[in-house]
């Protein structure tokens, strides 16, 4: 059988499997002792003093919007070139959704456009609660920035991380919890590092943190700090409406093993994309991904623009031709302004964040995982050149 290349895929070696095979061999599968070792090999990691590690990113997203009390009439802004739970998280919530488009160099969100529209509901006598902020394929935001932008108009800053672990600003791996005020990451087998399902809520705020616990598991507490009695040693307490948002402890194992392996991954990433920029960047079809100053691109995605409405192929047909040819790509994103829900139930229009709707006309993401081969990567590339005419 031949080949397939998808944008994204797993790297899964012995030693990630027999980390598996002993939980699955001892006294704990869930809530047992490696989700703590999980927890803390993040943190000391990424330098957040608190870690929970979750079912999913999206699950991340969603006890992030609980903790923070996001409500009806808060308006929480992200960006339009995102995957869905980045914004169903503020509906979830019960807010309202706004969005800001991105800039043309990192295709994260415009801090400059963000100013903006701070300043224009300012004017209207509203006031933004939170920004959810996307470190879109792998390139952080502009995190100092959106920082000073959080402190000058009061709204809380969330990193949507799960494109970017392993990226850095100025050297920093740890730039995540430093300026924002909490950090989501996900796990999924496309991303960086694989717990199958699985994400972690990271923050440097200990009441944020105590929150995140207590709501992923029902809400429940048997701290004895926080219980109205104690009729014993089985006894719990519910005082929040939370979820069973748990993860496993042989996910969490996978977890740490992987984690291990972090730095080689983001290394043969860089690799790839370095190859794709070398074999891309000189020819007038194509506009590859550019870097900010200081930065450590994580390349979950390699994002390439080309340049349909002066080629003869259209999008969809290039697609199939590379798909015939063993080569899976995808779109990374429709813009969820667009989505009929959003547009059905929040007014948004085309037209209404062009950079990302001209992005999304443009955007064909590259396969990028550890496991492509050299001799690989320059077929994928050869097709790309073959069949964009």
């Amino acid at each position: 059988m031949n080949k397939f290349y998808s944008y994204g895929k797993q790297t899964i070696e012995q030693d990630d499997i027999d980390a598996v095979v002993e939980v699955l061999n001892g006294d704990w599968l869930t809530q047992g002792p490696y989700v703590k070792k999980f927890e803390d090999d993040l943190s000391e990691k990424f330098n957040a003093k608190y870690v929970s590690a979750v079912a999913n990113g999206t699950a991340g997203l969603h006890l992030i919007a609980l903790a923070l009390e996001w409500k009806q009439g808060d308006i929480v802004i992200t960006t339009p070139i995102t995957f869905l739970a980045s914004a169903n998280c503020i509906l979830y919530a019960g807010a309202t959704p706004d969005f800001v488009d991105i800039d043309s160099v990192s295709y994260t969100m415009d801090v400059n456009k963000l100013e903006q529209k701070l300043k224009d509901y300012q004017i209207k006598g509203k006031k933004v609660k939170a920004v959810v902020a996307v470190d879109f394929a792998g390139h952080p935001c502009d995190w100092k920035k959106l920082r000073l932008l959080a402190d000058k108009y009061s709204f809380q800053l969330v990193n949507d991380n799960c494109h970017a672990l392993g990226a850095e600003i100025e050297s920093n791996i740890g730039y995540a919890c430093k300026f924002a005020d909490i950090v989501n990451m996900s796990f999924h087998p496309v991303k960086h590092i694989t717990t199958g399902e699985g994400g972690a809520v990271l923050t440097n705020d200990v009441e944020l943190d105590k929150k995140i616990k207590i709501l992923r598991t029902h809400g429940i507490t048997k701290d004895e700090k926080y219980l109205t009695k104690n009729d014993g040693p089985w006894y719990y307490e519910m005082h929040e409406l939370g979820f069973n948002y748990r993860i496993t402890d042989f996910q969490c194992a996978l977890g740490s093993s992987q984690l291990k392996k972090l730095k080689s991954f983001i290394k043969r990433r860089i690799e790839i994309a370095s190859y794709y920029d070398e074999h891309l960047s000189n020819d007038e079809r194509f506009i590859v991904p550019e870097l900010s100053a200081g930065i450590k691109h994580a390349y979950h995605l390699y994002s390439l623009q080309i340049k349909f409405d002066e080629l003869r192929i259209s999008k969809k047909d290039f697609f199939e031709k590379m798909k015939e040819n063993n080569i899976g790509l995808q779109v990374h994103y429709f813009p969820v302004h667009l989505q009929p829900y959003y547009k059905s139930n929040y007014g948004f229009a085309e037209g209404d964040y062009p950079m990302a709707e001209s992005f999304y006309k443009n955007e064909v993401s590259l396969p990028i995982y550890p496991l492509l081969a050299n001799d690989d990567v320059d077929y994928i590339v050869k097709k790309i050149k073959e069949f964009a005419i």
